[in-house]
């Protein structure tokens, strides 16, 4: 099969493309390098020593005698030259990543918001103008986000995409309907992924384009079974208080003998998932595509629910180290705390088996954050406004 990876040098992306090579896929990588630039502009590096693109996929080509070719490809500004390379490339699979990801960076500032709605959503809209100028049976996979949902307490279980309701008619009958569950979203990267469920279904429903849609939870961990081949591979590991994810940051300031900073109450509940799990996923939804003709298909990928103060004991309990409450740098968009309810059966119904949390953090936090700890700039653990 011939596997587009959109993205393909990202957190979530680099670790999907060797996967895909590794089951004998033929990968591509299309990359503007975007997340490389934003660490210089805001003087972090990863905690892991990443290396350059060319480095990564020689060594991968040396390790395994696999080939993934590289383009870099502004999918956002490039329209034309993306287009060219679908037609040349002619894949029957793209898997697109190629949006900037986080809801922290995406309420900096004004610039930070508008490129993060302009590199989005272009982005998105020209991946699918392309499938549809193309004439090909081109199949989407899209790692969206659970934040799409909004983190609020709800009496129901939120369903996976769809949800079916009751309207009254002129009449006063009661019409049965099925809409996509309403979106909530408490930041512009978050409003950007719910706008690309519109470019969906609006693709879908014109051009007959398939199209899975990921509702993807917090991601953690760094290693995937390929990644641990060779340090020329590691997977980024951003602990950063602007792109590190609540579990990574937690793990460096357990290394580092930092009070492990928990925003807030420590109340809320969110979703999560872990790197190798994400691979594993995207793998799922290709093999169960929908046919040609039927609806967007929507999974959540998500594996666990976690309050945010227990996972912080629960670190605390195997490192000996202290949690401190701090002030919530989002206290005016989130809830001080919630439950969250999400039906996360489809994977699990397909055969994916999880790694959990409670199997993977030990090995994760002396693994990977206490080998590399010495990297870590304590200044950028924080948020910027706190700093």
């Amino acid at each position: 099969m011939k596997i587009v990876i959109l993205g393909g040098d990202g957190f979530c992306g680099w670790p999907t493309s060797l996967h895909f090579s590794k089951k004998g896929h033929e990968v591509a990588i299309v990359d503007n390098l975007s997340r490389r630039k934003i660490d210089v502009e805001l003087e972090v590096e990863t905690l892991t020593p990443i290396t350059s693109i060319h480095t990564r996929l020689n060594a991968w080509k040396e390790l395994t005698g696999k080939e993934i070719p590289f383009f870099n490809i502004d999918i956002a500004k490039e329209y034309y030259l993306f287009f060219s390379f679908v037609k040349d490339f002619q894949p029957d699979v793209i898997v697109h990543f190629a949006e900037q990801r986080a809801a922290p960076y995406s309420t900096l500032s004004e610039r930070t918001k508008r490129y993060t709605v302009d590199n989005n959503l272009n982005a998105t809209h020209n991946i699918l103008c392309a499938i549809a100028e193309s004439g090909k049976d081109i199949y989407l996979v899209h790692l969206g986000s659970i934040g799409v949902y909004g983190y609020h307490t709800t009496e129901m279980q939120i369903p996976e995409g769809y949800l079916n309701i009751k309207v009254e008619s002129h009449s006063g009958e009661l019409i049965n309907q099925e809409i996509l569950y309403p979106p909530d979203t408490e930041s512009i990267y978050h409003m950007t992924k719910a706008q690309d469920q519109l470019f969906f279904h609006y693709y879908n429903k014109n051009n007959g384009i398939r199209i899975t849609d990921l509702h993807q939870g917090n991601v953690w961990g760094t290693q995937t079974q390929e990644t641990r081949l060779d340090e020329r591979l590691i997977n980024r590991f951003d602990y950063d208080g602007v792109y590190g994810t609540v579990l990574n940051r937690f793990m460096i300031q357990s290394a580092i003998g930092y009070p492990l900073t928990v925003y807030g109450s420590g109340e809320q509940t969110r979703a999560f998932i872990h790197i190798q799990d994400t691979a594993r996923c995207i793998e799922l939804a290709i093999n169960n595509s929908p046919k040609k003709g039927e609806k967007v298909q929507i999974f959540n990928q998500i594996t666990q629910v976690h309050r945010i103060k227990d996972l912080a004991e629960t670190i605390t309990i195997i490192t000996g180290g202290e949690v401190s409450y701090v002030d919530n740098p989002r206290k005016d968009i989130e809830d001080k705390e919630n439950e969250f309810f999400v039906a996360k059966e489809c994977f699990l119904s397909m055969g994916l088996k999880p790694i959990f949390l409670e199997e993977g953090l030990i090995s994760e936090i002396h693994d990977i954050a206490g080998k590399y700890q010495h990297r870590c700039d304590r200044s950028k653990i924080l948020p910027p406004r706190w700093t």
